[in-house]
């Protein structure tokens, strides 16, 4: 299947759902495994990547994606900021699975497990990279069990660093203060494993009728109100998302029950992620909606919950409106990346050294759907940065939906090489989502790198 046939049966399959629709967040990639970070006052979402085409019927992963939001209602492509061939030392072509990125001291760190090679570990002066391998080898290796070193989860509480990872059971060592080794002093050169009690994790029955431990894999661990959390996908496959707690970072962990149970769109898999955020909470996890039912094709979700008076996490739901509401506006009038999306249709990101990522192949009936942008008193004028080497075609700027009041129709003309175009535009105020709609012939119309919009 061709990316562009691909496309066009997502855009079919979700269209009822556009207006109403925010999950899954990401629509110009398949996601999964989402790992946010609050850095300065910005979300980092570092993810998975399932690749369009996937090989032998199996995860096919090669890269680990970037994006960025202030308003959790826009996220901002970085693009692929780590790869495989990070990694001189492992010879994998496949199997970028689950990371986990946190800052300290002014770098970092970006835990990467390799499927059947262990976990390696990056660093960077910035949350977007550029990454660089900083040991040359293996941070954790297990060669008794490849699926032992997966997901991992990194957490850092007065000032002692803490990496759990594991499969089907829970592993973790106490990291140094570099972030890239750890103290082989305690447990069995360092790894502890945890107890895998029904009290600790709850039980379940395996596929064998043994009772076996709930947890299953993809741990993320944080602490809130001095209770430590660790969430988890829990009951085999397919998988649901449960959690426990404990008065340290090490345990003892109790039990205490699902927060994310089965649905007809989540896939086999989930993967966990918490975070607080501009004095909300918000719960992440992937889903196969996108691909239309591909477990091996996943896309990332995000639902605002509140947490029980007794700080217990309730039951969520898996939803398709995701996030209502924006917490924060975004300023048009500020050069804003056109990779910058709460819902697109049709189009795709790419990127390269010196133009940064940017949205391509774009077709005609195409959009990217951008909310909460705050006009105050009014704009008069719409420019974007665009290029083609085609007859290129037209940007319609049109006001909170793709059938919207048009306000401006901004041509796009063979450019040789990034141009400036604009329009003048009906006097728009307040604060209103805007629809991008590409208009044009058959075959791709142009790529488009940034707009911005003028008084």
């Amino acid at each position: 299947m061709t990316n562009r046939i691909a496309s066009l049966l997502v855009l079919f399959s979700l269209a009822p759902l556009f207006g109403l629709a925010q999950n899954p967040i990401i629509q110009t990639y398949f996601t999964a495994d989402p790992a946010p970070m609050v850095h300065d006052g910005t979300v980092y979402l570092y993810t998975t990547h399932d690749e369009d085409e996937t090989v032998d019927n199996f995860f096919t992963m090669y890269n680990w994606r970037c994006y960025s939001t202030t308003d959790m209602v826009n996220w901002t492509d970085h693009g692929a900021v780590a790869s495989l061939s990070d990694f001189a030392w492992s010879d994998k072509t496949n199997g970028a699975w689950a990371p986990q990125c946190i800052g300290r001291n002014g770098k970092f760190y970006l835990y990467c497990p390799i499927h059947g090679d262990g976990i390696g570990v990056l660093v960077a002066d910035s949350p977007t990279g550029p990454f660089r391998d900083p040991l040359g080898h293996r941070l954790i290796v297990d060669s008794e069990n490849i699926w032992h070193d997966i997901d991992p989860t990194v957490f850092i509480d007065d000032g002692q660093a803490y990496l759990y990872w594991g499969n089907p059971a829970l592993f973790y060592v106490k990291l140094n203060e570099d972030m890239i080794s750890y103290d082989k002093s305690i447990g069995n050169n360092g790894i502890v494993a945890a107890e895998m009690t029904k009290e600790a994790f709850g039980e379940n029955e395996g596929r064998d009728g043994q009772h076996i431990s709930n947890y299953t894999e993809g741990p993320w661990i944080y602490k809130r109100n001095s209770l430590y959390y660790m969430v988890y996908a829990a009951a085999g496959i397919p998988e649901y998302i449960a959690y426990s707690t404990a008065p340290s970072a090490t345990g003892p962990w109790t039990y205490q029950g699902f927060i994310m149970k089965r649905a007809d769109h989540l896939a086999f898999t989930n993967h966990p992620g918490i975070i607080d955020y501009k004095g909300n909470s918000y719960f992440f996890y992937h889903t196969q909606e996108l691909s239309g039912g591909e477990g091996f094709k996943r896309s990332v979700s995000v639902e605002q919950f509140n947490y029980n008076p007794d700080g217990t996490i309730p039951l969520i739901a898996p939803t398709k409106e995701g996030v209502k509401e924006s917490v924060a506006n975004l300023n048009p009038y500020k050069k804003v990346e056109a990779e910058t999306i709460a819902w697109s249709e049709g189009v795709k990101t790419e990127g390269n050294s010196k133009t940064g990522v940017y949205v391509t192949q774009i077709n005609n009936g195409d959009f990217i759907k951008v909310k909460s942008v705050d006009f105050g008193a009014g704009a008069k004028k719409f420019e974007a940065g665009v290029a083609t080497s085609s007859k290129g075609g037209q940007i319609e700027v049109r006001l909170n939906d793709v059938n919207g009041q048009l306000l401006g129709n901004c041509k796009v003309k063979n450019t040789d090489g990034w141009k400036k175009t604009s329009c003048k535009l009906t006097k728009v105020e307040g604060i209103h989502d805007i629809c991008f709609v590409f208009k044009g012939n058959d075959g791709q119309l142009f790529n488009f790198d940034w707009w911005k919009f003028k008084k």
